[in-house]
């Protein structure tokens, strides 16, 4: 096997082909053959005639830039060389997945500013003030300045009224038979000028007021297809007939929402069960809530059984399910599960933290550093029989309370009957999860640095658009296996590598690479030409 390798040698970028091969002693060996230089005023490949005729013989000839033929150095001195093979990516992906189409029609003023930005924050994850410099060195949409004052026009110009209507668009076009998940995220931000800036659970334990950002997305498609934003102190059980109402128009009769902890109410569970668009629903129980306990209490002593056994992943449950009343109209499906093993490493690790809690009480019953735990688990009473002074009891009830339910589960559905079915739609929802976090940690969104509300829901419109590119691109890298080779930031940077020359108007694009290439099959796009 063989590959093409550049060194620099002086002043000069020499090209070698480099092969592998095993010696005598079956040890790997490289054997390089030199067949070219870098020319240094266009930075293309020239190469030696008899490498040529050889590749061409083997049936691969070798694509050779003409540029010093056909222009003057002159006309090369003018060229510009910029960064082509990423944005052109991001390109193809929007219009496989009809996100381009619908940009065009309902921004048809600014939707190649907007691709472009979007892109950008895909691309670099730097803050939006850095966008002039990509842009400067990127082949991508002509759109003139993305200076940081034209960024804060756009910023301004992005009415309410097409934002919706993108969501409504791209909602309709993205709905397939599929599950939808459902969360919420806090922004934290310094502003206080955004109306919805509010001090309120801050989900990152930070000391800041925020924003809450609701979002929903395709299980099946892996792509965000909805978000709105509500104020910081709204918990998350306030927000969700809210997102119901305006999702209604577009999902009608074809919604299935896998929910968290936070959004179980007995408000909202009838919400769902009432509504007349028949909405099915996947959500978690927290302990909490009496019905969660009754549940876990009626199958404690028989649910670790064999038949009762779920295999998903390298993860191993013991299941069952029920139809159970919930009120006087409705019946529900009732799926317990127990980890047996999550549930044993939290014993051992629950005792071997009170038996070290024992053994510090009996140096100093009162170290501050144990008290608040001492309080919680032990009973310390002065004692003239012991040595140390002092008697120190565990506290069993709280113990036996603390282990109760851990390593439980309780799922319930108006739609899933199934408990392995259940448990894997569930869990499935973590992409949810992991978008938020590419959407605050790799798209500078972290933090708002932006100053009225309109600015404020235009930059989390701008990195919904990008979070939608670094959506596919995870599902494909997942589905392709392209994980075990790179991360997503260096297939990026793979792919930046790949530049196209403009000279007198006429485009001449740099030879791919073998890692280029196997990028692209991997997305099922064409070659670049």
């Amino acid at each position: 096997m063989s590959s093409i390798i550049r060194q620099r040698v002086g002043k000069y970028i020499y090209l070698y082909e480099s092969t592998s091969y095993r010696n005598e002693e079956g040890k790997p060996r490289n054997k390089r053959t030199i067949i070219g230089k870098i020319d240094p005023q266009t930075g293309l490949p020239v190469y030696k005639p008899e490498y040529l005729e050889r590749m061409a013989k083997l049936g691969t000839p070798v694509d050779v830039p003409q540029i010093q033929q056909s222009f003057s150095i002159e006309d090369i001195r003018k060229s510009t060389i910029k960064e082509f093979g990423s944005f052109y990516l991001f390109e193809n992906i929007a219009k496989e997945i009809g996100l381009l189409n619908i940009l065009e029609d309902v921004f048809p003023n600014t939707w190649q500013f907007i691709f472009n930005l979007a892109s950008y924050l895909v691309a670099s994850g730097e803050p939006a003030m850095y966008c002039e410099d990509w842009i400067a060195k990127t082949e991508s949409f002509s759109v003139g300045s993305m200076s940081s004052q034209r960024i804060s026009e756009l910023m301004s110009s992005v009415t309410l009224e097409e934002r919706q209507k993108f969501f409504e668009k791209w909602g309709v076009y993205r709905s397939e038979q599929e599950y939808l998940a459902l969360d919420i995220t806090s922004i934290s931000s310094y502003s206080q000028f955004i109306g919805d800036v509010e001090w309120g659970y801050n989900r990152d334990g930070e000391n800041l007021p925020q924003i809450n950002l609701c979002m929903l997305f395709g299980e099946k498609s892996k792509l965000p297809v909805f978000q709105s934003i509500y104020s910081g102190s709204l918990k998350d059980v306030c927000t969700l007939k809210t997102t119901l109402a305006q999702t209604s128009n577009v999902y009608q009769g074809n919604l299935m929402l896998v929910l968290d902890k936070g959004f179980c109410s007995t408000k909202n569970i009838n919400a769902m069960l009432s509504d007349p668009q028949g909405i099915k629903f996947v959500i978690a129980m927290p302990f909490t809530h009496s019905f969660a306990k009754r549940q876990v209490e009626s199958e404690r002593k028989d649910i670790d059984r064999i038949e009762n056994t779920i295999v998903i992943g390298e993860d191993i449950f013991r299941g069952i399910s029920k139809k159970r009343s919930w009120n006087t109209d409705h019946r529900i499906y009732t799926h317990i599960y127990y980890n047996v093993t999550e549930a044993v490493k939290a014993q051992e690790e629950l005792y071997g933290h009170i038996t070290k809690l024992v053994q510090e009480a009996e140096k100093d019953p009162n170290n501050p550093k144990y008290a608040s735990d001492f309080q919680k688990y032990l009973i310390i009473r002065k004692s003239k029989k012991r040595a140390s002074g002092y008697s120190i009891t565990i506290r069993d009830d709280v113990v036996k309370e603390k282990l109760s339910n851990i390593g439980w589960l309780v799922l319930i559905s108006n739609h899933i009957s199934d408990a392995e079915e259940a448990l894997a739609i569930y869990r499935l929802k973590d992409v949810i999860e992991k978008g938020f976090m590419r959407l605050k940690n790799c798209l500078d969104l972290g933090r708002l640095r932006v100053h009225n509300d309109n600015s404020m829901q235009n930059k989390v419109f701008v990195g919904f658009i990008a979070l939608i590119l670094m959506a596919h691109i995870h599902k494909v890298m997942l589905a392709k296996g392209l994980y075990k080779k790179v991360t997503m930031k260096k297939l990026i940077k793979t792919l930046e590598k790949l530049r196209v020359q403009t000279v007198n108007g006429n485009r001449i694009l740099y030879p791919l690479t073998k890692e280029q290439k196997v990028i692209y099959k991997a997305f099922g796009l064409a070659e670049p030409l």
